[in-house]
């Protein structure tokens, strides 16, 4: 009869496994809320700049006449998207000045 031989399989054991999905946790429990902060940072420089291009477009539109928002569309100060973005979001204008929304 031949001798069967039996093949030694490496394999992770539990110890391992446990240590490995304890440190991949550890990792998400710092990295999540980072993501979170930064996206929150990356938003309102968005809004800051945006608020900042729409005063630059009322300060170059050089009239006395109280200025809109579709009155610098029409002039092609802004296009028809920072219009729309400008009326849904609720900047607003006021003696010349941009006031952005209340967050």
């Amino acid at each position: 009869m031949s001798k069967l031989k039996l093949k030694n399989h490496g394999a992770f054991t539990l110890i391992e496994m446990v240590i490995v999905l304890f440190i991949i946790s550890l990792l998400l429990l710092i990295i999540i809320p980072n993501i979170n902060t930064q996206k929150h940072s990356a938003q309102s420089k968005t809004d800051a700049a945006f608020q900042s291009t729409l005063q630059t477009q009322v300060d170059m539109y050089d009239n006395d006449d109280a200025v809109s928002w579709d009155q610098l569309e029409k002039d092609n100060y802004l296009s028809a998207s920072q219009t729309k973005k400008a009326k849904s979001e609720g900047y607003t204008i006021h003696d010349g000045t941009v006031v952005g929304p209340k967050k």
